[in-house]
């Protein structure tokens, strides 16, 4: 098992930039795949971004590709997301979220088994 907590969200104006960050503790990070999801008022769970657990091959929403970036620190266990040219459309709760690294499915919410509590993230026009 892993435990996740998020931190790093906060209002910022249209343009700036956020680094979120997700601290793990339990099992060690590289048994795991790691993702960030967001969800906004009345919206679903989305998927925004992944990364292996090697470090390697980070996968991105259209919607944020060339704006966010999602690395890890395994000696750490620590998962980030820079956010960069941020728009009011990306305002949501972020959630970190964890899955076994043997699975391949990197989209649906379900594919994950441990959740961190969400970090706010408020972009205002």
């Amino acid at each position: 098992q892993v435990q996740l907590v998020e931190s790093g969200g906060r209002l910022v104006q249209a343009g700036g930039s956020l680094r979120l960050s997700c601290a793990g503790s339990g099992r060690a990070f590289t048994h795991y795949n790691m993702a960030w999801f967001r969800q906004a008022p009345g919206k679903e769970r989305e998927f925004v971004a992944q990364i292996v657990f090697s470090g390697g091959s980070p996968d991105y929403a259209d919607s944020v590709k060339g704006r966010f970036s999602i690395s890890r620190n395994n000696a750490k266990n620590l998962l980030y997301l820079q956010m960069n040219s941020l728009k009011p459309v990306d305002t949501a709760v972020y959630y970190c979220a964890a899955q076994s690294r043997y699975k391949l499915e990197i989209i649906h919410p379900s594919a994950y088994e441990y959740w961190g509590q969400g970090t706010q993230v408020t972009v205002s026009s």
